[in-house]
């Protein structure tokens, strides 16, 4: 306990008030009016004390405590003081105590806080820092809101708290430093929480401080003042129709869209703010993680289901736009994970059993400095398809682990792992019908299996600290189709890709600070390997009944191998203004390639970028931002073969140019609502010469993108409007509102504008929790969409080439010109825990579109089935010739209400 650095909340404990004056008069023999000239009167103490540099001068002197020059200010004085006191627990014989000040001020605070329970109680674990140099805090208060119940950090700025069982929200405070909270806490008997708070230093001098009011609901930064939000791992965790998927806990926040034209919109694509799904990029603990989704599609982003352990997550921030400039390769969004550290303390764990997967994880202390997670998963969908007679067989396995090192108080040392094997086949169901037939022939089978492995060292600087990471990443691929799903047969084989992509990354980074200037700078550099043995018939060719050619036969065959450096360098500088009321940042960042025709040219990729926010006041604060940014074409692009060339070498780095406006509104602590206006413009987006569209439209599907010649000729634009209301834990409830109208178009090779893929239009999300008494909590989650624009199918082209595609063939002279109804979902969640001495359980019941809506999916092109469907019926009676023109079409309207109910088990110990 710290009675100097804590004495704004000292002073609303009346109770022991005069005790902690007793101990600063008679242990330390300070005379009172140096104190408080009225502190003998019992009157409110403020911040006063922490202005008496006699008495601190007093302690410096006598220990002969270093304070370099340039570190004059009074917290870090204080800090230094404190932390010597903290370390020695005895001051010097001329200050005189009669007793330990530590000692006394310990007993009077925990007399003021122990309470007897005769409930379950559970465990807080955490650490407090500073923001800007990441040293830790001593005497900061962490408490409990709403109730008397907190702590203070030790010397190594830690705490640890002990709470019956609950919800609550923590708030830490400390003189000097503007107060944060964490919302909706969940304390179990199970488990240790882990929550760590960074402390902003107030720009407030100690002798003009006052009551500031609380804006910690707030995740915009100097650099990041809009487009930004953060999830908790709690609001991970509980999200009804989430299934502990972060990727589909993000679609409630704005500007977040899916592939709504999916079969009940089953996949975790994320399309942000108009854009394509490969135009985002992930961060694990500041290691970039390619692959977040198991069978995910090549050359793109998503998948049906996410691969990261939600047990490891403290949070996940979404930038969509204002990026840093230490992030290469975003287009669209950022999306940062960070992860938690171990228990210290004991080992723990919890084992999660759901209607699809069993996952255990285990956490806990190797040694005195080193913690550990570890995890892994496996799925049992296969068990549960073949059960209810559907052909798909979905099998993955996941694993994750993280270990912390504390070399010295100044350096850690971070070693972190995500992997996945996942394997996606077919079986024949026992009844057929058109819908399990075209599954059946539409979908390559998957095997995939990908890792991302990474060092991170952090080492404390003289006013500031430095990042240092290594990490290898490795996805391998392999697809395989058979005509008429004639599986094995070579001479049906219709797709074969058997790819590799390897990445060897080195990133580094400084961040200081002088005065209220802060600044970054750093560089990156990567070792890529690609390499892919493709085969694909798109169309076999055909002939007429006189042998001439009415279609030529359509096959891309090649085999790849690349290797090449990318590198790029950045700078970053912050400055706050008027109090910390304007913020300004400017960023600078430069990427460059040793494969590309112009890829070591750094001006073709040249990104500036700026931003500014004004605090209008305690509630309400504007801000803009400007910034162009790159991203290096996929590598199925740039490694395709074409008679034995690279054709394409000439792409260059496709460009986004952002223009973001908004304001912020902060009504109470806990409520935080957002309006912003965007523009988005693309230029250098890869167009497809076979199709003559851009590649903005694809990675909705599974398989791969890219593997074609294009052109760096596309141009896109995305322009919307988004509302955003977020209601933290009140009196048990909360909840988020979100809006966001955009209207996304993307020009081919002809180019003329046209609606993209992703031009939803409409994106509009709510969702509702409420807890209960007796671990009772309930989530309601709702999720529209508009309507999704797609391309009709050419229906001559579709029957000449079904049997060997196993797909209708889009017409791309419409393209996008018809568009699907609106996607509407309802989630239903009802979690019921129990506690027990160091174990708890937590049932969960989770319905997925619980009001059973039709949701319209893309359709599907198929021939019509004989009425046992044992074959497809033909026009003539005969069998089904090749090229399918005695075949029936059929177009699957795709409208199926799905409802998937989910009952599972968390159980913690």
């Amino acid at each position: 306990m710290n009675p100097f650095l804590t004495l704004d909340n000292v002073a609303r404990l009346k109770s022991i008030r005069t005790q902690i004056i007793d101990i600063l008069v008679n242990d330390f023999s300070v005379p009172i009016e140096m104190i408080h000239p009225q502190a003998h009167l019992g009157r409110d103490l403020g911040f006063d004390i922490m202005r008496q540099a006699l008495f601190i001068q007093r302690i410096i002197s006598h220990f002969s405590i270093p304070i370099p020059a340039h570190k004059h200010s009074q917290l870090y004085t204080i800090q230094k003081v404190m932390q010597y006191l903290y370390e020695h627990q005895s001051p010097p014989t001329a200050l005189a105590p009669s007793r330990s000040l530590l000692g006394s001020v310990v007993i009077l605070f925990t007399f003021f806080f122990q309470t007897a329970w005769a409930q379950n109680n559970g465990t807080i674990l955490g650490i407090v820092k500073d923001k800007r140099t990441q040293e830790a805090l001593i005497g900061v208060t962490v408490q409990a809101e709403n109730t008397t119940l907190g702590t203070t950090t030790d010397v190594d700025g830690k705490f640890k708290l002990t709470l019956p069982v609950g919800s609550y929200n923590l708030k830490a405070s400390f003189v000097g430093y503007k107060a944060d909270s964490k919302f909706n806490v969940v304390l179990t008997s199970g488990n240790a929480q882990q929550i760590n708070f960074e402390l902003e230093e107030e720009a407030l001098q100690l002798e003009e401080a006052k009551v500031v009011f609380n804006r910690s609901i707030s995740v915009a930064s100097v650099e990041t003042p809009n487009s930004i939000q953060k999830l908790t791992t709690e609001e991970i965790k509980n999200n009804p129709g989430g299934n502990f998927d972060i990727s589909r806990v993000i679609q409630v926040l704005p500007g977040v869209g899916g592939t709504a034209g999916s079969v009940g919109g089953f996949r975790n694509d994320l399309i942000i703010r108009g854009g394509g799904p490969n135009e985002n990029v992930f961060y694990l603990d500041g290691i970039e993680i390619p692959v977040i989704n198991h069978f995910a599609t090549q050359g793109s982003s998503g998948g049906p289901t996410g691969i990261l352990n939600v047990s490891f997550i403290e949070d996940a921030t979404l930038s969509s736009s204002s990026f840093n400039a230490r992030y290469d390769n975003a287009l669209s969004s950022v999306l940062q994970f960070r992860q938690r550290e171990g228990n210290p303390e004991r080992v723990q764990g919890n084992i999660r059993v759901s209607s699809t997967e069993v996952a255990g994880t285990f956490e806990g202390p190797l040694s005195p400095k080193t913690t550990f997670l570890a995890s892994v998963r496996r799925s049992y969908l296969q068990f549960l398809f073949k059960a209810i007679d559907l052909p798909i067989r979905p099998n993955y396995w996941d694993f994750q682990y993280k270990v912390t090192h504390k070399i010295n108080k100044k350096t850690t040392l971070t070693a972190i792992g995500v992997g996945a094997i996942d394997e996606f086949t077919f079986a024949v169901p026992k009844e057929s019908s058109p819908e399990k037939e075209y599954i059946l022939r539409s979908n390559p089978n998957i095997n995939q299996w990908n890792y991302t492995t990474g060092f991170s060292l952090k080492r404390l600087l003289e006013n500031g600290f430095l990042n240092v990471s290594l990490s290898r990443n490795m996805f391998d691929n392999r697809l395989d189709r058979f005509e008429d799903n004639r599986q094995g047969d070579e001479r049906y084989r219709v797709l074969k890709s058997k790819s590799q992509e390897i990445e060897n990354k080195l990133r580094i980074d400084v961040n200081k600070f002088v005065g209220k200037w802060e600044y970054s700078y750093g560089a990156v550099l990567q070792y890529v390997k690609y390499n892919n043995d493709f085969f694909n018939v798109f169309r076999r060719e055909i002939k007429d009944a006189q042998g001439q050619i009415i279609q030529p036969a359509v096959n891309i065959s090649f085999n790849t191998a690349i290797d090449f450096f990318k590198y790029g360098a950045f700078a970053q500088v912050n400055r706050k203004l008027l109090n910390d009321r304007l913020n300004l940042s400017a960023g600078l960042r430069t990427d460059m390639n040793s494969f590309t025709d112009e890829g070591n040219n750094p001006l073709q990729t040249l990104s500036p970028r700026l931003s500014a926010s004004y605090q209008l006041g305690d509630k309400w604060r504007i801000n803009a931002s400007v910034g162009r940014y790159f991203k290096t074409p996929i590598y199925t692009v740039l490694g395709y073969r074409q008679d034995g060339n690279f054709v394409n070498k000439s792409n260059k780095y496709i460009r986004s140019d952002h223009l973001v406006a908004g304001l912020e509104f902060i009504p109470t602590p806990t409520t935080r609502i957002t309006l912003e206006g965007f523009s988005k413009t693309y230029d250098n987006y890869p167009v497809s010469l076979r199709d003559g569209i851009s590649l903005a439209n694809q990675g909705g599907n599974f398989g791969a993108i890219g593997n074609e010649a294009v052109t760096s000729t596309g141009q896109g634009r995305s322009r919307g409007v988004e509302f955003f209301v977020q209601q933290k834990l009140t009196k048990n409830f909360f909840g988020v509102l979100s809006y966001t109208y955009f209207k996304s178009e993307f020009t081919g090779k002809d180019g003329k504008y046209i609606a993209s893929a992703w031009d939803n239009r409409h994106l509009l999300s709510t969702q509702l929790g409420y807890k209960f008494k007796k671990g009772w909590e309930i989530g309601l989650k709702w999720l529209y969409q508009g309507g999704s624009p797609y391309t009709p199918f050419d229906l001559v082209a579709s029957q000449r080439n079904y049997l060997t595609t196993g797909v209708g063939t889009e017409d791309y002279t419409r393209l996008n010109s018809q568009r699907l109804k609106a996607f509407s979902r309802v989630d239903f969640r009802v979690d019921k825990k129990w506690n027990y001495k160091k174990l708890s359980i937590d049932l969960f019941f989770d319905f997925q579109n619980a009001l059973l809506t039709a949701n319209p999916a893309f359709p599907q092109y198929t021939f019509e089935r004989l009425a046992d469907n044992s074959g497809f019926k033909t026009s003539d009676g005969q069998a089904l010739k090749l090229d399918g023109s005695n075949g029936i079409p059929l177009i699957l309207s795709n409208e199926d209400s799905n409802f998937t109910p989910a009952l599972g088990l968390v159980i913690e110990f």
